[in-house]
């Protein structure tokens, strides 16, 4: 009986059993017969998927069988999750309607030979992973990552794109992770929307063609992975630029490429970047010292600085780090070998660095001797630094008050820079300090009292000295006395003490004019008829190396005017104030109040005798020479030979005194001083160290230069519009250059291009539109078709 109850108790069991089973592989037979049947609208776009992409041959899908049940597709109730068909070898396009797979999570297409335009996945709300590295796919629609919410991973690598921007659409991806878009032919700047991607860990965006500043919503970024080099590699056009300094706030940061760009400036401090690894910024323009906060980052294993113009000593790094790229030679540090600088590079670097650290000096301050060769360095025989000439370098910043450190400095010449803040007193510690120009800039605040031994020139600063304290210097030259007749003359870099010069001016005023009541009322009439008019020295004169400056300014009255007196025999010439002389073969000759003359004798100094070495081309005016100032300053001098002048060349001469008087501007040559001489005529220009723009572009080989590339190139021509501009439409008098080409471009050291030769340039009508000419002028080749019906336009001015 046991044995049957037994024996009954597993046959319950085993029928138990037997039922679960079945029960089990219905459930099963149903949730597979459920998976098979795909929604008919996936249905419909998976279908169309296979044809255009031929998946029936390679991945077996057919029509007669359900998407659901494809290779390589996964469903869940009954919606298409997931497509991975990745390493499969297809070819062919992608439907238009693929976004209308509405429940797709997953999306993986990498490493095919899939071509066309990618399709809008705009609306893909589920979409989590999207990789299509790797194929053919010709363009990406600007609505592609719209509505795509869910998004964590983006991999668009190796695609040849047509060229896009980075979408502001992006930003609407919350969830984003990864975003990894290298060699996609993305262009234009990097859009400032990082603030609003809360979870992005890496960013890859390396071989394209962006350009611009990084972002600073890069700031506070999570990103701990950043590639961002190799941009423009083809076209060397532009490149990602500026200052990285926002990346000392992406304190989460492991990995950061940002090598072949053209980031500049100082590195910013990473003692906050304790995770970072591995820094690559070779084959940059990077400037200043490498900071101590990098070379003691214990985090770090890698890193490259070859190819870039940092300065100071050569960085020791921690021996923890594995790799160190830092080729010799191929940056700008004071030795090749670790060690201290010179204590005069020091006190350099120490000045740059309110200014940024600026290119110019970094690249041509090399080596751990200033006084070898460094460019705006002049010292004495016993290695002093005894000039600083850092006018119009285009510097921006502050002055730093650690100039002071050179004590046997006696001239600083700061003038036409872009310069802020105050003028440091500590400058007044310099003993042997004679002149001081701080000129043309945007400094502010109380002047320091400098005394009666320096020479301030500081015009050109609105915003100077406006607490009523002057100091002890003097910005401005002297205006002549009206009554007496006799300006003092002034050598190039001396000025007047002002405020001495009005006490002594009233004085002797005070005094003149007691003389001339006890003189008799004769005198006094004669004084007033000819109040109206003033005296002036004649060059003969002076001291031959002298230069008459009678400058306007606020404080000397609008009767002071500038001028020169030319004549045989010395004496003294009545002219009207505010009138411009002129007169091509007699005594008085025409000037401009706003341009200082300089004598012939001093021309003939600065040039060596005109020696053919000094000579640096010629043209229809006459020969061009480089003379050098004994305060350093380069200057380039047009000399007119004497006894060919005819009626043109004195009329292009005067013409180019008088608009280039008018015209100020970064983009166009600067006419420093005119010599009016007897028979010799001359223009000086502030020194153009490149040449003219002609010669980079068609004797480039014969002077064994390299080509200039198509980013200098651009460069170039904007700078040349610039100065077009303004002198079509901003200045406050518009003029029409007629003669613009390659050879009357020039190029500063630092590569500015500026418009020059003014001789054929008139003013610009009024409201209109033209102007009449009677004469054909200019160079065959660049004359525009509507020059010869007598008729020019500011538009007919173009370079070819």
């Amino acid at each position: 009986m046991k044995k049957r109850e037994q024996n009954g108790g597993v046959a319950l069991k085993q029928a138990v059993l037997g039922q679960k089973a079945t029960v089990f592989a219905l459930l099963i037979v149903a949730l597979g017969f459920s998976e098979a049947q795909t929604d008919p609208n996936d249905a419909s776009v998976m279908q169309k998927l296979a044809i255009s992409i031929n998946a029936g041959k390679t991945l077996g899908w057919t029509s007669d069988t359900d998407p659901c049940s494809w290779k390589q597709v996964y469903c869940s109730q009954s919606r298409i999750e997931s497509i991975q068909i990745g390493h499969q070898s297809l070819q062919g396009t992608l439907p238009d309607d693929l976004n209308k797979l509405s429940s797709l999570v997953r999306l993986e297409l990498m490493s095919n030979q899939l071509s066309g335009p990618l399709p809008t996945l705009k609306g893909l709300s589920s979409l989590s992973i999207l990789i299509i590295e790797r194929n053919n796919f010709s363009s990406i629609p600007g609505d592609f990552f719209s509505g795509l919410i869910a998004l964590t991973a983006v991999s668009l690598d190796n695609n040849p794109f047509s060229p896009w921007r980075i979408p502001e659409s992006l930003k609407e991806l919350i969830s984003l992770v990864n975003f990894s878009a290298n060699t996609v032919n993305l262009y234009g700047e990097i859009p400032d929307i990082f603030s609003a991607l809360p979870s992005l860990n890496t960013l890859a965006l390396a071989y394209n063609n962006l350009y611009g500043n990084l972002p600073q919503s890069f700031s506070g970024s999570p990103v701990r992975f950043l590639w961002l080099n190799n941009q423009n590699q083809n076209q060397q056009v532009s490149k990602l630029n500026g200052s990285i300094s926002v990346i000392q706030n992406m304190t989460g940061l492991v990995q950061v490429w940002l090598h072949s760009n053209h980031f500049s400036g100082p590195l910013p401090d990473f003692s906050g970047l304790t995770s970072l690894e591995e820094l690559r910024l070779r084959d940059n323009e990077f400037t200043g010292l490498v900071p101590k906060s990098l070379t003691n980052l214990k985090s770090l294993q890698n890193i490259s600085l070859t190819n870039n113009h940092f300065q100071g000593p050569l960085p020791q790094f921690l021996p923890s780090i594995v790799s160190v790229d830092m080729v010799a030679q191929t940056n700008s540090f004071c030795l090749d070998v670790p060690g201290d600088c010179d204590p005069r590079v020091n006190s350099l670097l120490s000045i740059a660095e309110p200014l940024g650290y600026p290119d110019n000096f970094a690249t041509n301050w090399k080596g751990n001797d200033p006084c070898n060769q460094w460019n705006y360095v002049t010292c004495s025989s016993q290695g002093n630094i005894t000039i600083l000439n850092f006018q119009g370098l285009n510097l921006t910043g502050t002055i730093s008050p650690d100039f002071s450190r050179f004590e046997s400095l006696q001239r600083l010449l700061l003038g036409r820079n872009n310069l802020h803040g105050t003028i440091p007193p500590e400058l007044t510690k310099l003993s042997k300090l004679i002149v001081l120009n701080v000129s043309d800039n945007s400094l502010s605040g109380k002047i320091p009292d400098f005394g009666q031994n320096v020479n301030l020139i500081k015009d050109g600063n609105p915003d100077l000295g406006k607490d009523g304290n002057h100091g002890g210097g003097g910005s401005e030259p002297a205006a002549p006395s009206p009554e007496n007749g006799k300006p003092s003359p002034k050598t190039i870099g001396e000025v007047s003490k002002s405020s001495n010069v009005v006490t002594i001016v009233g004085v002797v005023i005070g005094v003149l004019v007691g003389v001339f009541v006890v003189g008799g009322l004769g005198f006094f009439c004669y004084r007033r008829r000819q109040h109206k008019f003033r005296r002036v020295r004649s060059p003969r004169a002076l001291e031959p190396h002298s230069i008459v400056v009678h400058p306007t300014h606020s404080g000397s009255g609008s009767e002071f005017q500038k001028v020169t007196i030319l004549g045989s025999s010395p004496g003294t010439m009545e002219l009207s104030p505010g009138s411009m002389a002129h007169a091509h073969h007699g005594f008085v000759q025409m000037v401009d109040d706003r341009v200082p003359t300089i004598g012939i004798q001093t021309l003939r100094k600065i040039t060596k005798n005109f020696d053919k070495e000094n000579e640096l081309g010629r043209g229809g005016f006459g020969t061009v020479y480089k003379g050098e100032l004994e305060d350093g300053t380069m200057m380039a001098v047009k000399r007119m030979a004497g006894g060919v002048i005819g009626d043109t060349g004195l009329t292009e001469y005067e013409a180019e005194i008088a608009s280039l008087s008018k015209l100020r501007h970064r983009n166009l040559v600067t006419l420093m001083y005119y010599c009016w001489e007897g028979s010799e005529r001359a223009l000086v220009y502030e020194y153009m160290a490149q040449g003219a723009l002609s010669d980079h572009l068609f004797k480039w080989k014969e002077r064994e230069w390299k080509p200039m590339d198509w980013e200098r190139r651009v460069r170039v021509a904007l700078d040349v519009a610039r100065g077009v501009e303004y002198l079509h439409s901003l200045a406050r008098e518009k003029f029409i250059h007629r003669d613009l080409k390659s050879s009357n471009v020039l190029l500063a050291e630092d590569m500015t291009a500026k418009v020059g030769d003014f001789g054929l340039v008139r003013l610009a009508p009024q409201g209109g539109v033209s102007i009449q000419v009677t004469k054909m002028a200019g160079t065959f080749g660049y004359l525009a078709p509507e020059y010869t019906s007598e008729v020019f336009f500011s538009l007919s001015d173009v370079l070819h």
